[in-house]
């Protein structure tokens, strides 16, 4: 397994972007810490005022994917709640490709297909081919289970295998 983001005590929170539903209208606020320990820690509170619903955070990267890795692996420890984690092949598409995940509330490593990550445009999924790219540009990590929530994720890394 080869890891291609790792969180730490050095790590550049800068490098992550926040995205919430605030682009269309909603008062969804979420943030990205980092741990005293070195983990990523995304939380907030997802409100569906406005039409809103959503919160994300985005890294615009580049990463090559050799034929051989079939899957990303996420270390995270979740609160029971659902998130999708998200690609983008191309920075400039308009899809996110997306894969929904569901956390335990203990620490994991979830192993999410690449061939089943789905294109999906403003909550849509697009009739267009799954993730089918040489190279990743963008990673994000969004909740939106259509309810009012309080929300936290840990990350520790991303992998592909």
């Amino acid at each position: 397994m080869k890891k291609v983001y790792t969180f730490s005590t050095q790590t550049h929170l800068k490098e992550w972007r926040i995205v919430n539903d605030g682009v269309m209208g909603g008062i969804s606020k979420s943030s990205l810490l980092l741990t005293d320990t070195g983990h990523g820690q995304f939380s907030g509170h997802v409100s569906l005022a406005n039409n809103g619903g959503f919160a994300s955070i985005q890294l615009s990267t580049t990463i090559q994917l050799a034929e051989e890795k079939n899957f990303i692996v996420l270390r995270v420890k979740g609160d029971g709640k659902r998130y999708e984690f998200r690609l983008k092949g191309e920075i400039s598409q308009y899809e996110s490709y997306v894969h929904p995940f569901a956390t335990s509330g203990e620490w994991e490593n979830l192993k999410l297909a690449i061939s089943e990550f789905y294109p999906q445009f403003r909550g849509r999924k697009l009739n267009i081919p799954n993730f089918n790219f040489k190279s990743i540009e963008q990673l994000s990590f969004l909740i939106a289970n259509k309810q009012e929530e309080d929300f936290g994720l840990l990350i520790d890394w991303i992998g592909l295998e």
